[in-house]
C-alpha cells in the first residue's frame, strides 16, 4: 500500500489500540509472546493489514488464532477508534526478523580469510617474520630454476 503522512499517523494510531487490545483484551494463549511489527491503513481508511511475528513454529497456529479472534478485535476497534469506518483487518507474519536472525548466523562464521589485516587496496599485511621466510623461498626456486636452465643449456649443446 502506499504510505504517505496521513496513512502513517492513521497506521501508528491502529497499532498502538491493535497492541492494547491484542495485549489486555484478547485472552488467546496462543497468541502470548506475539508481536506487532506494522501496520498499513489504506487512505479511506476501510482496509488494514497488520504484519506479526513469533516463532518460527508457530506461524500457522498464531494466524489462526488471528483469524478466529478477527471479529472481536474488529469490534473493539470500533469502540476504540473515533474513526467512521472501522477497517477490514488482514493478518499477515512478518519473516523479516527470520531472515535477520539467518544473517547473524552467517556472520558468526566468518572464514579466516576475513579476519586477516589487509592493507587499503585489501592486499593482506605481511608481517617480518613471514616475508623473511617467503624471501628465502623465492631464492631457493630461483636457484633451482637456474640449475634446471643450466642442465638444459649442457644438454643442447651435446646435442
Amino acid at each position: 500500500m502506499k504510505q504517505n503522512s496521513v496513512t502513517r499517523r492513521l497506521s501508528a494510531q491502529l497499532r498502538e489500540k491493535l497492541g492494547y487490545i491484542l495485549l489486555f483484551e484478547i485472552a488467546d494463549p496462543r497468541l502470548d509472546l506475539v508481536t506487532l511489527t506494522g501496520v498499513e491503513v489504506t487512505q479511506d481508511r476501510s482496509f488494514a493489514r497488520i504484519f506479526v511475528s513469533c516463532e518460527g513454529d508457530r506461524y500457522e497456529e498464531v494466524l489462526e488464532a488471528l483469524n478466529s479472534a478477527k471479529g472481536r478485535i474488529r469490534s473493539l476497534l470500533a469502540r476504540a477508534l473515533d474513526w467512521r469506518v472501522t477497517p477490514e483487518l488482514e493478518f499477515r507474519i512478518d519473516r523479516s526478523t527470520d531472515e535477520a536472525e539467518r544473517i547473524a548466523r552467517a556472520l558468526e562464521n566468518v572464514p579466516e580469510t576475513l579476519s586477516v589485516a589487509k592493507d587499503d587496496e585489501g592486499y593482506p599485511l605481511v608481517d617480518d617474520e613471514t616475508a623473511n621466510a617467503d624471501d628465502l623461498s623465492a631464492d631457493a626456486d630461483e636457484a633451482l630454476a637456474d640449475e634446471a636452465y643450466a642442465a638444459d643449456d649442457e644438454e643442447g649443446a651435446r646435442a
